[in-house]
């Protein structure tokens, strides 16, 4: 039978606090009337992997990265575009009950459309910059209304692993690389300070949605979760190569044969390290997640993800031995 789930007021009140302690502006706080260093790196080699790709030369390196660091702030537009809905959704539970709850996922929505255009924005700065002919093939709508398809437990799963890998992210790559662009990076540095608050409302909502769940709906659920990470991979199946021909476009066809497919590859496994396998290996989600799914089900997520775990770290140790 269905319960309203119980609320833990002072973790959505404390998430709250410190959300309008940390906000910032993108004009003011962001940009602050400067522009990108294209002479430097946009995104970290711990997330690029560019160490798979050995033969490149030093400014096509710095190329690759910035058109990673092009689709991962794309990407970030993109997830944000469904979070954003789903937390509106959530939002409802609250109307008429927990008012500092309600206060908390407003607040999340705000900085998701405030987030949406500070990546809209940086998206314009870099096109500016950089040749013409990049194409993002992931359609923000069509993309959101896939997910939005799913149950709600799957899209709280999916946005949480999101979440978590945006702040490891962060912490472990961005913030300690000295190459990168200093307007990219801060980008990346006050997106982390507000997602470090969705983080914890997305696992507050997560659970709530779970305690609505019988056994048979959780283990539907739970196919869902495979489904949408099934539905990441794919999209980075479709952008991976777009990228990479975009780069071969600029390249003056320095990389033929061999190479173009060890790019096309590195390019994919770093598209998979960074959107699904860093989140899944993150402790924070495994812990979550196997609190609230019986271990057969944690088994079946993960002989899902088995093949991308296994093709990044194959394709990691090719470069390595390259």
């Amino acid at each position: 039978m269905y319960h309203t789930p119980n609320t833990d007021t002072s973790r959505y009140a404390q998430a709250l606090r410190t959300s309008k302690r940390l906000r910032w502006d993108i004009d003011q706080d962001v940009f602050r009337n400067r522009e990108l260093d294209f002479s430097q790196h946009f995104l970290p080699a711990g997330l690029s992997r560019l160490g798979a790709i050995p033969f490149l030369e030093p400014s096509d390196q710095r190329l690759l990265s910035q058109i990673q660091g092009r689709t991962y702030a794309n990407v970030f537009g993109l997830v944000e575009r469904f979070i954003n809905a789903k937390v509106l959704e959530l939002s409802r539970d609250h109307y008429f009950g927990d008012q500092v709850a309600l206060e908390a996922l407003v607040s999340f929505s705000c900085e998701e459309l405030k987030h949406q255009e500070l990546f809209r924005r940086l998206e314009q700065m870099i096109a500016a910059g950089m040749p013409a002919g990049y194409r993002l093939l992931l359609q923000p709508d069509e993309v959101a209304r896939v997910v939005l398809g799913k149950s709600s437990w799957a899209v709280l799963a999916l946005t949480c692993h999101i979440e978590l890998f945006t702040l490891v992210h962060y912490r472990e790559s961005i913030a300690s690389d000295a190459q990168l662009s200093p307007l990219y990076k801060d980008v990346f540095l006050y997106h982390w300070q507000e997602e470090s608050q969705h983080a914890i409302l997305d696992e507050l909502e997560w659970r709530r949605e779970d305690q609505k769940l019988g056994a048979a709906e959780r283990d539907a659920a739970v196919d869902d979760f495979i489904s949408l990470v099934g539905a990441v991979d794919q999209l980075l199946q479709l952008q991976a190569p777009a990228d990479v021909a975009y780069f071969l476009e600029n390249c003056s066809g320095r990389y033929v044969g061999a190479r173009v497919e060890q790019l096309h590859a590195a390019v994919l496994a770093a598209y998979r390290y960074q959107y699904i396998v860093s989140g899944a290996r993150n402790p924070r989600f495994l812990q979550l997640l196997g609190s609230l799914i019986t271990p057969e089900q944690l088994a079946r997520v993960s002989r899902a993800l088995a093949p991308l775990f296994a093709a990044v770290d194959d394709t990691a140790l090719a470069g390595a031995a390259a």
